[in-house]
């Protein structure tokens, strides 16, 4: 028998070794299930923190000797270890790899351990059967891992899930296309290529399909980094770039969703109005062209139509997934007729015919010329008003009627309005056509002012609604090129995901934008220029433009767009209240948290609820056009932020990032950022900066009030390389005497329950944060390390909840030492890190020291001289607990008794203080002393100059003493200043020199 055999029925050949490999408790991330993914599914083995210990098994002879017994139950009782056999580096050798997991639930640790085989042959004891699992089922929990969250309830009674099985046809792709294809390509896209001319819409066009495929290059590669569960873009950003951008962006996406079901819902009952049913189903008047009566009636019905869709949501979500199937098949069968009916029509038709006043466009008639008494004349003449009323206008002439200026100096003249390719009309719609709302369509431009007849102009010609330029066009288009997210929100439905979402997600992009790219040349080479330019069809008796086209029937394209935009509402109304549920669900917005909950059948009925409110807002805005750059904004804002974490993520560097998708590079991202932002201010500045504001406002509330989370996010990343690159920035040299401050660390001194004892140290510390230094707060635990680690780490505790209650910018640091004066010796060493080293400390008074407790006193005076080795400035508050809290105010002076020679500290302490609230209202009074033989009034003129070069404002006393305590090494370089400044300058000495001696 081979050694692997032996080692398996639990024997041990002759030399044969037994080989321990050791690995932190962290090695996995704790999710459910016991086994989950890290950050971005990404798996890194760990290296041993140690050599890996080798325990001899036997000497000789061909039995073994006993093996070691099993760990015990108070060892591992916060733990699983799994031990797995494995070949080793040498020859009868078994290493054996340790892996920590955290406890679950008794049921997820049976779902862990159960193998298929039940054999217990690579088990060191039989009774670790029911604790450690074989390797392979901890690979194949690794394999099947999905962090997709579960939105239903909790039901022990419920079917088990079925195992994803979609691929990339079904799951990425047809989703993608319907949510891609959308109102705007078949009410808008032949008024696009009229008014901005082949060239611009082309551009128009092309620039949305890049901002979405680049950001949809960048989300495969953050996609393919690890398992992305429902939310799409929220996750994918939150898990990127953290919580706060992960929220905003998140409910910005959310707000994106809820808006385009308004604009679906809008583009359904403006199809059904202009294109179907026509005047008859207004309730505001016949004339539906009118801005008041059209949208008002796009509000009513839209409201209900709303409602409608939102009980069947409520209702029934199945039948949803299963008219988007039929929603699906209206579009695709929409588009290929259309396709067909362009070679159909090659040569033209004659379903669009169109009739025109010398160049300007005119709505419908069905007779094209200006004979009297007919439809023209009757649309732009009127009889005469000085005839008074007349009953009978058989009688009348041409003479007593008045018309439109331009009517009568014109020919009426009819056009063929769908030209076919064949025509070579794309030259005549190369050039832009830009106007002004209210102007007459003409193929001029020159747009006179008609006849007014009654004091109100006649609708004979059709005018603009709306001023247009590129930007608003740009504005306008770019939510058809939306709906990128929608195969990566069904990630846990899907059975590759890291293969699907890329190759789906991209194809279909490609996919649209062939098709809007390739209608956009083919309508500009089909279509008379004229009648492109009229949005709502208003010359062909307000059919789609399109629909004429399409083959077999104009209705195909109108039924067909009806069907599709509702659908496509019905997933917005589908989509957006799971994706708050989500948000609400993760909890980084705590007044959200009432939108988490779940009805018993699983339906987030809350959310469903402040979804319809939402779209009802933008429904009742009732205009596509004005709906559709606020649209934008939202999309744009969360494709710029998808951009910027895989820029983020590929610049950093960082271990984990390592998608499978290999076709990116942050230089793509970074375009698609800019891109982003470019198209956001280009489509609509001022919503630009609503959207951005929205943002801001929701980022600093999460930062302020949202739970906090850590789930590896690439800011955390960049704020490490930041600080990496700031240290060694700073370590090039030492700072200038302009560029010092207080960097300080505070002596904390704990009580018997490890407790800091004097909190207002840390409020001194607090109110000097004008400084904007660092602060450590330390301190010592005495002890053993390996036996005072627990204390250690209390205390440590203990001193970041005192600064976190004090408001203090800082950290904390504590040392486990046998002595006290060396461990804070140990402290004024090895505080900072690079530039950001301590240079003050602050120490309090020793209170005991006259009860000739020597510890006391010894400390102090051993501290009192590290800190002077290590060139420190020196703090010591003395009735430190008198001291006032951050939160007070105080009135009346600060006194200094100034010594020169501590190099200026005492001017800067009281002057950082009088920054704080607390000492805002008081004043600075400086105090010097002098011997009765001295100038005073000479050394007090000097003192305010030199305040006055310091810039500080403070009174000035020189106070004369007869019998002073002080040295006299203070006495000559304070009270002696005045001599020596006299004495240098009769030596001539430089003022620099000056300084420097002083300094001496």
């Amino acid at each position: 028998m081979d050694n692997n055999s032996k080692a398996e029925s639990g024997t041990s050949s002759p030399g044969s070794r037994f080989k321990v490999d050791t690995a932190p408790s962290d090695t996995l991330s704790p999710v459910s299930n016991r086994v989950v993914s890290p950050s971005s599914a990404s798996f890194p083995p760990p290296a041993p923190s140690s050599p890996p210990a080798t325990l001899p098994l036997g000497n000789g002879g061909s039995s073994s000797p006993p093996l070691p017994s099993p760990p015990s139950e108070q060892t591992n009782r916060d733990k699983t270890v799994i031990d797995v056999l494995s070949p080793g580096s040498r020859d009868g050798e078994l290493s054996v790899p340790i892996i920590e997991l955290p406890d679950g639930d008794v049921q997820d640790e049976d779902n862990l351990i159960r193998t298929q085989s039940g054999s217990t042959n690579l088990y060191l004891y039989h009774d670790d059967i029911s604790e450690r699992p074989q390797m392979a089922s901890v690979i194949g929990a690794l394999a099947n891992y999905s962090a997709t969250i579960q939105v239903g309830p909790s039901d022990p009674d419920a079917k088990p899930v079925e195992k994803a099985n979609l691929g990339t046809l079904t799951g990425v792709f047809l989703p993608c296309i319907q949510n891609i294809f959308g109102v705007i390509l078949f009410i808008r896209m032949t008024w696009i290529v009229g008014t901005a001319g082949a060239v611009g819409g082309f551009f128009v066009v092309f620039l949305g399909c890049c901002v979405t495929m680049l950001t949809a290059i960048s989300m495969a590669a953050i996609a393919t980094n690890g398992v992305v569960p429902g939310g799409g873009s929220y996750f994918m950003i939150s898990r990127a770039l953290g919580p706060e951008f992960g929220g905003a962006v998140g409910i910005l996406f959310y707000l994106a969703t809820s808006v385009a079901g308004a604009m679906y819902i809008i583009g359904a009952i403006e199809i059904a109005m202009t294109y179907l049913v026509g005047p008859a189903m207004s309730l505001f008047g016949p004339d539906i062209s009118d801005d008041f009566i059209k949208f008002n009636n796009y509000r009513v019905y839209g409201t209900i139509l709303l409602l409608l869709m939102g009980c069947v949501v409520f209702v029934g979500v199945s039948f949803v997934n299963k008219l988007a199937t039929v929603a699906l098949g209206c579009v695709l069968f929409t588009i290929f007729s259309i396709y067909v009916g362009l070679a159909v029509n090659y040569g033209g038709n004659d379903l669009a015919n169109v009739c025109t006043i010398g160049t300007r466009l005119v709505r419908k008639v069905d007779s094209c010329n200006k004979t009297f008494d007919g439809e023209l004349f009757k649309m732009f003449c009127e009889v005469n008003s000085t005839l008074g009323a007349i009953n009978d206008t058989s009688s009348l002439t041409i003479d007593d009627y008045i018309c439109d200026e331009y009517f009568t100096k014109n020919e009426a003249k009819p056009l063929q309005g769908i030209r076919g390719l064949q025509s070579g009309v794309f030259s005549q719609n190369v050039d832009t056509k830009f106007h002004d709302g209210g102007d007459a369509l003409s193929s001029d431009g020159v747009n006179e002012p008609e006849y007014n007849l009654g004091g109100l102009p006649r609708m004979g010609y059709v005018t603009t609604d709306v001023y247009t330029t590129f930007t608003i066009l740009v504005g306008i288009f770019f939510p058809s090129c939306t709906g990128i997210m929608a195969g990566s929100n069904r990630s846990g439905d899907l059975a590759d995901p890291q293969k699907s979402i890329p190759i789906g997600t991209i194809m279909a992009i490609l996919t649209t934008s062939t098709v809007y790219l390739s209608s956009v040349l083919l309508f500009a080479g089909t279509v008379e220029p004229l009648l492109l330019r009229d949005k709502f069809g208003e010359s062909i008796g307000g059919s789609l433009v399109v629909g004429n086209i399409a083959w077999p029937h104009p209705k195909v394209v109108e039924v067909g767009s009806l069907l599709s935009t509702i659908g496509a509402g019905l997933q917005s109304l589908t989509g957006a209240p799971r994706l708050l549920q989500a948000i609400a669900q993760d909890g980084i917005i705590p007044f959200l948290a009432p939108f988490q909950t779940l009805t018993a059948g699983g339906e987030p009925i809350r959310a469903l609820g402040m979804t319809i409110t939402i779209c009802e807002i933008a429904v009742l805005i009732g205009n596509v056009d004005e709906i559709a750059p606020l649209l934008s904004m939202f999309f744009l804002m969360c494709y710029g932020f998808v951009n910027l974490a895989c820029a983020l993520q590929t610049l950093l560097r960082t271990p984990n990032w390592r998608p499978r998708f290999k076709y990116y590079h942050w230089s793509l991202s970074l375009l698609g950022v800019c891109m982003c932002l470019a198209v956001m201010f280009m489509s609509s500045w001022y919503y630009a900066l609503v959207a951005i504001g929205i943002a801001g406002v929701i980022y600093k509330y999460i930062e302020y009030r949202g739970a906090e989370k850590e789930w590896g996010d690439g800011l955390r990343g960049l704020a490490l390389s930041a600080a990496r690159f700031s240290l060694l920035r700073l370590e090039e040299g030492p700072p200038h005497t302009k560029n010092w401050r207080p960097q300080i660390v505070i002596l904390a001194k704990l009580d018997h329950k490890l407790h800091v004892k004097y909190k207002r140290m840390f409020s001194l510390a607090s109110q000097l944060k004008a400084g904007k230094g660092l602060c450590i707060g330390v301190t010592v635990v005495e002890g053993n390390y390996g036996k005072m680690y627990g204390e250690g780490q209390a205390a440590k505790v203990s001193i970041q909840q005192t600064i976190k209650d004090e408001a203090v910018k800082g950290f904390a640091e504590v040392v486990v030492s046998k002595h006290t004066t060396e461990g804070i010796c140990h402290l004024i060493q090895t505080s900072g890190l690079g530039g950001m080293k301590p240079n003050t400390i602050i120490l309090g008074w020793p209170n005991s020291w006259r009860k000739r407790n020597e510890d006391s006193w010894r400390v102090f005076v051993d501290t009192i001289r590290n800190a002077a080795s290590a060139k420190m400035a020196l703090l010591v508050p003395k009735g430190i607990q008198r001291f006032p809290d951050s939160g007070d105010k105080v009135k009346g002076n600060i006194d200094i008794w100034w010594i020169v020679h501590d190099g200026g500290l005492l001017m800067l302490l009281p002057f950082l203080l009088k920054q704080h609230r607390t000492w805002k209202n008081c004043k600075l009074r400086i105090f010097s002393i002098a011997q009765p033989q001295d100038n005073s009034i000479q050394m007090k003129k000097d003192l305010k100059t030199f305040l006055y070069h310091l810039r500080i404002e403070a009174d000035v006393e020189v106070v004369e003493m007869a019998d002073s305590d002080i040295s006299d090494y203070t006495y000559e370089r304070t009270l002696l200043m005045e001599q020596r400044n006299e004495m240098l300058k009769e030596m001539r000495v430089s003022e620099k020199r000056r300084g420097k001696m002083a300094k001496h």
